[in-house]
């Protein structure tokens, strides 16, 4: 009887050891706020997975930049401190830059060119993010990046000499920035207010929401509206650590948070034409530029974007699909 006891209660410790071994909680670092929109239902989806997994696979979110900027972030993910972060596509440059191909400063004029794109090479992108070594589970769209300044920029001449932010490690932006005549100064995210209120930052790229969520617009007073960059999200999770779970967790994980970027992707586009209101009443005074101001703009940052491609920074053939179909849409709808 004590030995039938005592076997049964091995038993019972061998499968809770098991279980304890296949249990998974993902570590995740955000620069997004605690209470955020994007938090609070992350949250909710951690939850679900959680349910769904019987316990076997949770996340644990680092909100607010308590992990630092995006190169600190992924630091931290290749020494196993952390297992992903919710990034920019600029951020993850030095794993894989081709993410950074729908970023290219100038490169889109409207979103309508965005959703026609996307649809044909988030697919690809996404594939190649994974052999890079990174799981993602669709990209966010952030919105345009306008131009936000203490003085008003409506021409190369305005620009001249004006230090910009850039984010730290984003060569593309840096040498775009530099071609249009402004003095880069490379930053942490987290830096940004601080850099604005003591002079150090005159001239910050963002979208309308962004400018919001991290209160640069107290400290601007002008916006041109010509989109300079495309902003995307990217959830990236370690792809050694995810693969260490279960296929059937996996695919529970890709289940829920799948259909969540999507929901991401709609919200956040809705949010920063509302956000661009706020910051009119806020008295931020628009700047629309004229299309020869905007044409100088984009031949600047075209060249520099060229010396990357040609010294293979972004892959070439990725880099002609963009292009082909871009040339597409705008071939079939001309005025």
């Amino acid at each position: 009887m004590n030995a039938f006891k005592v076997g049964g209660l091995s038993l019972l410790l061998l499968a809770l050891l098991m279980s304890t071994a296949t249990a998974m909680t993902f570590k995740v670092a955000t620069i997004a706020p605690e209470g955020s929109y994007w938090i609070t239902e992350m949250r909710k989806a951690s939850a679900t997975i959680k349910a769904q997994t019987a316990g076997r696979v949770n996340f644990k979110f680092y909100t607010g930049g308590v992990m630092g900027g995006e190169n600190n972030v992924l630091r931290k993910i290749r020494l196993g401190q952390l297992h992903g972060g919710m990034f920019t596509g600029g951020g993850l440059e030095p794993v894989y830059p081709d993410l950074r191909l729908y970023s290219l400063p100038l490169l889109f004029n409207n979103l309508e060119e965005v959703d026609y794109v996307r649809k044909r090479l988030d697919g690809p992108l996404r594939a190649g993010f994974e052999q890079a070594g990174f799981v993602s589970f669709g990209f966010a769209e952030g919105g345009f990046a306008l131009m936000m300044s203490k003085t008003p920029i409506r021409t190369l001449v305005d620009m001249d000499g004006r230090k910009v932010w850039v984010p730290e490690g984003d060569r593309v932006y840096y040498e775009s920035m530099a071609a249009l005549g402004l003095s880069p100064v490379s930053l942490p995210i987290t830096d940004v207010l601080t850099g604005l209120q003591t002079g150090l930052v005159e001239v910050v790229g963002t979208s309308p929401i962004g400018a919001l969520i991290f209160q640069w617009q107290t400290k601007i007073a002008y916006l041109t509206t010509t989109p300079m960059t495309y902003v995307m999200g990217v959830f990236a999770l370690d792809k050694g650590a995810f693969d260490k779970v279960k296929e059937e967790d996996q695919q529970v994980v890709r289940d829920v948070m799948e259909p969540l970027f999507i929901a991401f992707d709609r919200r956040n586009r809705i949010d920063n034409r509302e956000a661009l209101n706020v910051l009119r009443e806020q008295g931020v005074t628009i700047i629309d530029q004229t299309p020869v101001a905007a044409a100088e703009f984009r031949q600047r940052t075209r060249k520099a974007i060229d010396i990357l491609a040609a010294e293979g920074f972004f892959d070439r053939e990725l880099l002609r699909q963009l292009e082909a179909h871009l040339d597409d849409f705008r071939r079939s709808h001309q005025p």
